[in-house]
């Protein structure tokens, strides 16, 4: 009798075990950004981590380089479930609702720390809305400050009249339209075709994209404004993260919470390297005043028209950025 109840034990204890492993999750990531790219890299840091700290329990596999969603598509793909976690640009939401621009504000923060700032008092805006999505907000990390790209030195913001401009979000197209400029989406990974084809013939964006894109087979000047620091964010669809087991969560959190900082100073070894590489390949110049005096004109008014119809949050964003000085 105690042999047999002690073959069931064993037999029910593989069991057990088995389902165990049976019950790993296999999650899926998109990202549209190609592995070479450091937020690409990161976030292979962050899977890999919640892989060790689960003890495999939850494996993520990352579609990067828009290989299983575009960018404009990835976050309804997680929110619908399609995907478990993705990465998009904050203010690609903008369409949805004004407070996600905030974070593309040109000449609004224009460095690290006015950035970080910025994020503090933003977060909690922009998680909540995410939550009523049914996503959970994990990280955000910046990209390299922008600058603008053309295939001539800019003077002044008269320049941009009538040039057709690269737009990568309804920000970017706004203030393109406020310097008298052409927008025109093009997503990342179109951006040597569009110049090529003549589709675009400037356009704002980080050095890292510039060196990565090889924008000095179609540009000749790239103007060191650092115009903003726009940012990228992973979201995970929040009942797939309740599935989890509190372990694994927790793992995830951890992870998210190392990620963050790591991005951060990933980005700021970014700018000084990428901005060298250009030097090398095309003309880097610093923006003259009277061209920073009128791009900075139009950011101005761009805050202004967002603070109008970002309604009581918006405002409450602005107050607390200000008041963090």
């Amino acid at each position: 009798m105690k042999f047999r109840i002690s073959a069931v034990a064993a037999g029910l204890a593989g069991f057990l075990a088995a389902s165990g492993a049976l019950a790993a999750q296999q999650w899926n990531m998109a990202t549209a950004y190609p592995d070479p790219f450091f937020h690409t890299k990161n976030i292979h840091q962050f899977v890999k981590e919640i892989a060790e700290a689960s003890k495999g329990d939850l494996k993520i596999t990352v579609h990067s380089a828009q290989s299983l969603y575009k960018l404009p598509e990835i976050h309804r793909a997680v929110q619908s479930g399609q995907i478990q976690m993705g990465e998009t640009i904050v203010s690609l939401l903008a369409n949805e609702d004004r407070v996600y621009e905030v974070d593309s504000l040109l000449f609004f923060a224009e460095s690290y720390d006015q950035a970080k700032r910025l994020w503090k008092v933003s977060k909690p805006f922009i998680a909540s809305r995410l939550a009523k999505k049914g996503l959970t907000l994990l990280y955000s990390v910046p990209w390299p400050p922008q600058g603008f790209y053309a295939k001539m030195e800019l003077k002044s913001a008269d320049d941009f009249k009538g040039l057709k401009f690269r737009a990568y979000n309804a920000t970017i197209s706004r203030y393109a339209a406020a310097v008298g400029a052409v927008p025109t989406t093009v997503q990342l990974v179109d951006i040597p075709q569009a110049f090529s084809t003549g589709i675009v013939d400037a356009m704002i964006t980080s050095a890292t994209t510039g060196v990565l894109t090889k924008s000095w087979d179609y540009l000749t000047h790239y103007h060191d404004t650092r115009a903003g620091l726009g940012k990228n964010m992973v979201m995970v669809n929040t009942r797939a993260f309740k599935r989890l087991s509190e372990a694994t969560r927790k793992a995830v959190t951890d992870a998210a919470a190392r990620a963050e900082p790591r991005g951060w100073e990933m980005s700021a070894n970014e700018t000084a390297k990428m901005t060298a590489k250009l030097a090398e390949k095309l003309t880097v110049v610093p923006p003259k005043p009277g061209l920073l005096k009128g791009l900075r004109a139009a950011g101005a008014r761009m805050v202004e028209d967002w603070l109008a119809k970002a309604g009581p949050d918006g405002k409450k964003i602005l107050d607390a950025y200000r008041a963090s000085k």
